[in-house]
């Protein structure tokens, strides 16, 4: 029985605090000189019927933005928390006798390239050693050490790789 009215008790707090909210907000709430919002927004809508900040009631106004701008300054910001490893390309793809490997780092890692087959074990290990950072890229003659099918070619730097689906002809 107290089980019942608790419940029955709580949803009618809740209905009732509804609805005496919903008539406050129909009434209009006076605001408190304390909040600058209300202030702000009402100084808006009286100032300008223009702006947007007054039509759909954003507290900011954003500069009106010029179509076909562009800048000449270009910035180069390095951060710690980009990603080592970028633009990972094989090619050609399928791959005849030659493989070719393109990459960029960040900065200096030791990079560890190897081609693995379906069942995900080690087939030949390209490339193990530390890369100086910018981009890079190396040829490796294959000269029938893989049998026709499809492998994978995975691109280690760091704690980062990359997996990329490679087909032999």
């Amino acid at each position: 029985m107290r089980q019942n009215f608790t419940y029955t008790f709580s949803w009618i707090t809740v209905l009732a605090m509804a609805i005496f909210m919903n008539f406050a907000f129909a009434n209009g709430i006076k605001p408190q000189k304390s909040d600058t919002t209300i202030i702000h927004l009402q100084k808006n809508r009286l100032s300008t019927s223009k702006s947007m900040s007054s039509k759909n009631g954003l507290h900011l106004a954003l500069p009106p933005l010029r179509p076909a701008a562009t800048s000449s300054v270009k910035l180069n910001v390095v951060r710690n928390d980009d990603k080592l490893l970028n633009d990972v390309q094989v090619y050609p793809n399928p791959i005849t006798d030659q493989i070719n490997v393109k990459y960029s780092l960040s900065r200096n890692a030791i990079v560890t390239v190897k081609i693995m087959d379906v069942l995900g074990n080690d087939v030949v290990t390209l490339l193990s050693q530390r890369i100086e950072a910018g981009e890079q890229s190396f040829s490796y003659p294959l000269n029938n050490k893989l049998a026709r099918g499809f492998y994978f070619i995975r691109v280690v730097a760091g704690t980062e790789s990359v997996i990329k689906r490679i087909s032999v002809l």
